[in-house]
């Protein structure tokens, strides 16, 4: 107990914590403060506090799955932003770190975890992605844009915002009718059908996601183009042809550094003289890392955010031109804060898909990648490769004009 009172004590400093231990003693952390949480917990046995000081990322969300740390005001999302918001990247305190010896063996852990070789990556999506379309649809977009939104202004929905997205990136592909494009990691194929509607494309996806696969091939044959856009059950190592553009968004989390240069080479090989590409990732705003035990054990195995040195390391010398590198700082913690809202919302349903445990997780899950968003070290990447010197225009005008243009359709 002592422990934990002091490890709180020096994690909030604004805001208000108040503690109340399993043997009914309560202490308070903070000074209340506007814009600062005012949250209560409580523990229900005598390991959680020894277990959160040992390892705080991995045992406070194992707790509250659990049921053993309970929010009795405010809720998880309070918790978690009273704490990020008390040790923010940019101040540099990191108070909620994990010992040096986890980090140690952590760090080992996840190196060999992030290999992803073949048949490795399709379990670690399986994971995640082929849970029930059912999830998905409570509380993503209609068209299941499972990655971050664009807010051309905050106050957008989020329909509006996952629309302005895929305007975005299509206007820094510059596609022009009856092009080739790839689609990696294709999800339930809401951006490739979106980029043979607006822009006329003839797209191929590709996803390691059976659910997915079913998903995207339905929607596809629903609306009269499978013969344009086309969906396949592979992983991009094995993909063959020559494509006038690629597109990849959210997927290469899960490529793991290991296998980056071979991501960027099998693309260069895929694009024709004139190609282009666009990758879209969430991203690291530090330097190489590692992913936090929780993360990996219960939502991505196997998944790691990309610092941008290594995003840039692993294309150096394949040939290609590094032509734009945008940053999104805010857009996924907006994305986030509407993901968590809605699956508030629709407790009762997730519970009955899958139990209390699962929504405390997914709950859980959602509030600490916002905060990471808002206050910690994660950001969007959207990067843009080319063949050619000459494939995209040398000013970012036609981004902006074709941007517009889709926008107004």
């Amino acid at each position: 107990m002592a422990l934990i009172d002091l490890f709180l004590s020096r994690a909030v400093r604004k805001g208000r914590l108040t503690l109340t231990h399993h043997d009914g003693k309560v202490r308070e952390f903070g000074t209340p403060e506007p814009g600062y949480p005012d949250v209560a917990i409580r523990f229900t046995d005598s390991r959680v506090a020894g277990q959160i000081v040992r390892n705080p990322a991995l045992a406070a969300g194992e707790s509250f799955m659990d049921g053993r740390l309970v929010v009795e005001k405010g809720d998880v999302r309070d918790l978690v932003e009273l704490l990020t918001a008390n040790d923010k990247w940019e101040a540099g305190r990191a108070n909620l770190n994990p010992s040096r010896f986890v980090r140690a063996a952590g760090a080992i852990k996840h190196r060999i975890d992030r290999i992803n070789m073949e048949r490795r990556s399709k379990k670690n999506v399986a994971h995640h992605y082929d849970l029930s379309a059912t999830l998905y649809e409570l509380f993503l977009d209609t068209d299941k844009q499972y990655s971050c939104a664009y807010f051309t202004d905050p106050a957008n929905d989020l329909e509006r915002a996952q629309r302005d997205k895929k305007a975005h990136i299509a206007a820094k592909l510059a596609i022009e009718p009856g092009m080739r494009v790839l689609d990696i990691g294709c999800g339930w194929g809401g951006m490739a059908l979106y980029l043979h509607q607006m822009c006329g494309a003839e797209v191929l996806g590709v996803t390691l996601s059976e659910e997915q696969l079913k998903v995207a091939r339905a929607r596809a044959e629903a609306l009269g183009v499978s013969d344009k856009v086309k969906f396949e059950l592979i992983d991009y190592r094995r993909v063959e042809g020559r494509f006038d553009r690629i597109v990849s968004v959210g997927m290469f989390e899960h490529v793991g550094p290991p296998q980056y240069r071979t991501f960027f080479r099998k693309c260069r090989d895929l694009l024709t003289e004139d190609g282009v590409m666009l990758l879209h990732t969430i991203g690291r705003l530090n330097g190489p890392g590692v992913t936090d035990d929780w993360t990996t054990k219960y939502i991505f195995p196997g998944g790691y955010n990309p610092a941008l040195s290594e995003i840039v390391r692993a294309q150096e010398g394949l040939r290609m031109f590094l032509t734009d590198v945008e940053v999104l700082r805010c857009h996924y913690g907006w994305t986030l804060d509407i993901w968590y809202d809605r699956t508030v919302a629709a407790k009762d349903k997730i519970v009955a898909l899958y139990d209390e445990r699962f929504y405390r997780m997914w709950l859980f899950y959602l509030a600490g990648a916002g905060a990471a968003f808002r206050n910690g070290g994660l950001c969007n990447y959207q990067v843009q490769l080319t063949r050619g010197r000459l494939s995209v225009p040398v000013t970012r005008d036609y981004m902006y004009e074709g941007e517009r243009a889709l926008r107004d359709r």
